[in-house]
Parts: structure tokens; C-alpha cells; sequence
């Protein structure tokens, strides 16, 4: 017990910022790595337990709860983040005076568009489901806002707990609900009593106590930088989740379930490198907003572990994704196989991607990412409706895949590349490597993928563990015969975890 206090106390994020950098990185993986687990385990068995039509209906409910949170964003914690002063003590209490007038204004929308919601999709059972969740964004608007600490400081164990223990409490009634009701509710049941933990959490583990007070000098200031993030925040939401809203309209509740499935599935590893990416990397990017030859040298080494981590997850996903639906979700979800294989390349980009955002959040340029949603919603909304119709769910992943190849990917770089003074060769240099091991171990996968014929749950464990050793064995020859210092690099993250 004396050394996992100790481990626990080493990992604490202190000391110099690339040790924060490191240790906040580490704490906040684990975090998503963990929830991750959970959330696939729950998305697994509600699959089998509750099926395809069942699930697009909460999927709807959580698409209209999403689209007027994202429409509504104004940047407050973002705002609060890019302020070089490290109290913002002064700002909380009117942050949470802004955030409970929103989740009133939110709840009270939801409740009565539910009906509206409910025939956009032709879905009738969605009414009560949408009426029900309303109570979420006046729970989620009463969270201590002392907890953009974690984010401002780096301090990502408390981040740990406090994601972690909600997202136990939702496995945990989710299933239970759903062998007692195999319905939609279990899904919506667990999100209400993930929230409800996290209010209660937020408060237990940071010791700020806000009042109703308001500053309206301090509101404007903080609606002034995050208005930008109002912007990107809806474009996001259209870029990210209007794809499912269109399938959910176009085709309907079973195929919105395949598609979002497909899509959770595919991009898990993506997501939660780019949570991660976001989380700790704006902060940290924050902190040397001054000084570009350093932010340049960071987000170089950013990218390069991102991609290190981020290609071969895709290469896999793409692989295995054939055997996985067979071993894990049954006969009613093979439509989601090719669409899931188009969506593993989509999180490639995305994580790649998101690396971008953090850097022109931290230089003051956000402006850029609304920008960029803009061109790219544009593109989508001209190319998702002949391509659905024609293919299905298939069309719609390769409307968001193919968009991002071009022209979206060539233009982050483009702009990065100004930004942080850098060259086409310097970020182009940090695929490569990682590019050439992932495609040696897709191969290997694939083959035995083609000549391997046992039980799906046999054969899920050798592809992975086939790729995973292809991937390592990669790597090392690589490293050793090439200039490509990856070595390095994740020794000076374990020397600054051990400082």
C-alpha cells in the first residue's frame, strides 16, 4: 500500500512543464483508457441485450440533447483555461450564474420540442424518452465550476476520479436496467445517473464553493474570447453528429443505431486520443502562447506520439472489425461492417486532426477552428444526401472520410505549418515511419484473417494479438535502422514521469 501511495504521490502533476505535460498525459490516458473499457464493455452487452432499433431510439434522444448543448456552447471553460492567471477564483461564480441559466434554457427546449423531435424522426416513442433526459442540462449546469481546475492546472487524477466513478455508476444501472428492461430507457436511465454522480463528485472533490453572483464585466470578457467557440462548437456538432441526425431522418432509427455504433466503435481509439490531445495539450499549449520556438518543439513531439499511437489503431480496427462483429454483436449487426472499416480511417484523421485546434486555441487564433467547420460543413451538406441515398450508411462514412483526405487534412497543415513556423518536411516527417509499420502489420493481419478458420472469439484474440507483436516488431526494426528517434521520445516521457 506504502508504494502505490507513493506511485500515486510520483505521478501527481508537478515540477517542470514537460513533467506536468507528461504526468497529466499519463493520468488523463489512463482515465480514458479505463472509461473507455467501460463504456465499450456497456455498448457491447446493450447491443445484445437490447439490438440495433432500440439503441438508434437513444440515440436520437442523445442527438437532440447534444445539438442544443453544442448550439448553446459559449466557451466559458475555455475562456477560463487561456487566461495566463493561474486563480480565476474571481470568474467562477459567474460562470456558474451563466451555465445554470443555460441548462434551464436547455431543459425547458428540450422538454417542450420533444414532440417536434419526436416526428422530424418518425419516432413517437422518443417523446417521453426526450422529456425525461430534459432534466439533464439543469443537472449538468449545477457541476461545481471550481472543476475547470483540472483542466487549468493539470491536475488530471482528480480528472481521473471524477470521470471514472460516473462512468461505474452508468455501466453498472444501464445493464442492470436492461436485463430487467431491454429497452431504449436503460441507455437513458445510465446517462441520468452518470450525470447525478458527477454533480455530486464535482463538489466532493474540489473544495470551491460557488454563490449566486454575477460580474457582468467578467461575463463579458469571458463571451468575448469564447464566441468564437460558440461558432466552431455548432459546426463541430454539424460536422460531427449531423451525419447521424441525416441517417436518423433518411433511414431511420435501426440504421442510425448500426451507424452510430460503427462510428463509437471505430473511433474509440481516435476519440480518446483526442480527448486527451485537447484536455492536456490546451493548457499545456497555453502556458508557452509566448514562446513558439518551444510550442513548435511540443507540438512536434505531440504529433509524433499521437500518430505513433493513433495509425496502427485504425490499420487494426480496419482489420478485425469483420471478426469482432461476428464474436461480440451477432448476425443483426453485420450491415456496420464495411461502414465501420471507412469510419477506422475517419478517427485516424480525426485524431490527427485534433491536433491542431489546441495550438490555434493557445496563440488566440479559435477563429481558425470555426473557420475550417465552416468549409467542411459546407462540403459534407453538398455530398451526404446523393451518396446516402445511393449507398446507405456506407455513403455517409465515406462522405465524412473522404472530406477530411481532402481538402481538410492539406489545409490544418497548411495553416499549422504558419503558425508554429514550421516546415511541410518537419510534420510530414512524423507519418512516415508510423505509416510504414502500420501497413506491414494490416497486411499480416489480413492474411490470417484469410487463412485462419476457428471461433470468432479465438480469432478476435489471435488478430490482436498478431498486431499488436507486427506492430512492436515494426517499430523496433524501424527505430533501429532509421533516423527515427522515437526511442527517445518515450524516455524522456518516462524520466518526466519519474522526476
Amino acid at each position: 500500500m506504502k508504494s502505490l501511495r507513493e506511485y500515486l504521490k510520483r505521478l501527481t502533476p508537478t515540477g517542470s512543464t514537460g513533467s506536468q505535460i507528461t504526468k497529466s498525459l499519463v493520468w488523463f490516458g489512463s482515465q480514458n483508457a479505463v472509461g473507455r473499457v467501460i463504456q465499450l464493455s456497456m455498448l457491447v452487452i446493450l447491443a445484445r441485450l437490447i439490438g440495433p432499433t432500440e439503441l438508434g431510439l437513444a440515440g436520437i434522444v442523445l442527438l437532440a440533447l447534444s445539438a442544443l448543448r453544442r448550439f448553446t456552447n459559449i466557451g466559458l471553460n475555455e475562456a477560463l483555461i487561456y487566461q495566463q492567471d493561474e486563480n480565476v477564483d474571481d470568474y467562477l461564480d459567474t460562470v456558474w450564474v451563466l451555465e445554470i441559466a443555460r441548462g434551464v434554457l436547455l431543459g425547458g427546449i428540450i422538454y417542450l420540442s420533444a414532440p417536434l423531435v419526436a416526428s422530424f424522426f418518425g419516432e413517437p416513442r422518443a417523446r417521453g424518452l426526450l422529456q425525461v433526459v430534459a432534466i439533464v442540462p439543469v443537472i449538468i449546469s449545477l457541476n461545481n465550476p471550481g472543476i475547470v481546475y483540472f483542466d487549468k492546472n493539470l491536475d488530471f487524477h482528480n480528472q481521473f476520479a471524477y470521470q471514472i466513478g460516473s462512468s461505474i455508476v452508468r455501466f453498472v444501472v444501464s445493464v442492470g436496467y436492461a436485463f430487467i428492461d431491454p429497452t431504449a430507457w436503460a441507455f437513458v436511465v445510465g446517462f441520468l445517473a452518470e450525470n447525478v454522480t458527477r454533480l455530486v463528485l464535482s463538489f466532493v472533490i474540489d473544495d470551491y464553493r460557488p454563490w449566486l453572483r454575477f460580474d457582468l464585466d467578467a461575463a463579458k470578457e469571458l463571451i468575448d474570447y469564447g464566441k468564437w467557440m460558440t461558432g466552431s462548437s455548432i459546426l463541430i456538432f454539424l460536422n460531427t453528429e449531423g451525419d447521424d441526425a441525416f441517417v436518423g431522418w433518411l433511414i431511420g432509427p435501426a440504421a442510425l443505431g448500426l451507424y452510430q455504433y460503427g462510428y463509437r466503435l471505430s473511433n474509440a481509439p481516435a476519440t480518446e486520443i483526442t480527448q486527451v490531445i485537447s484536455r492536456v495539450m490546451f493548457p499545456a499549449f497555453s502556458k508557452l502562447q509566448n514562446d513558439i520556438e518551444r510550442l513548435r518543439n511540443v507540438y512536434l513531439k505531440t504529433l509524433r506520439m499521437t500518430v505513433l499511437v493513433s495509425m496502427p489503431a485504425a490499420f487494426g480496427i480496419a482489420a478485425v472489425t469483420p471478426t469482432f462483429v461476428s464474436a461480440f454483436l451477432g448476425p443483426e449487426w453485420t450491415g456496420m461492417i464495411i461502414p465501420m472499416q471507412i469510419l477506422a480511417g475517419y478517427g485516424l484523421l480525426r485524431s490527427i486532426g485534433k491536433t491542431f485546434g489546441p495550438v490555434w486555441k493557445a496563440t488566440g487564433r479559435p477563429d481558425i477552428i470555426t473557420k475550417f467547420s465552416v468549409l467542411r460543413f459546407v462540403l459534407i451538406a453538398a455530398l451526404i444526401y446523393p451518396l446516402t441515398s445511393r449507398y446507405g450508411i456506407t455513403g455517409t462514412a465515406l462522405t465524412v472520410t473522404v472530406i477530411y483526405v481532402f481538402p481538410m487534412m492539406p489545409l490544418d497543415i497548411y495553416v499549422m505549418k504558419r503558425t508554429i513556423n514550421a516546415t511541410y518536411g518537419e510534420i510530414l516527417y512524423e507519418f512516415f515511419y508510423p505509416l510504414v509499420a502500420s501497413v506491414a502489420m494490416f497486411a499480416g493481419v489480413w492474411f490470417v484473417h484469410l487463412t485462419v478458420d476457428i471461433a470468432p472469439l479465438f480469432k478476435f484474440a489471435l488478430l490482436t494479438v498478431t498486431g499488436a507483436v507486427l506492430y512492436a516488431a515494426s517499430v523496433l526494426v524501424l527505430e533501429s535502422q532509421s533516423d527515427w528517434d522515437i526511442r527517445q521520445n518515450i524516455n524522456t516521457l518516462v524520466a518526466n514521469i519519474k522526476s
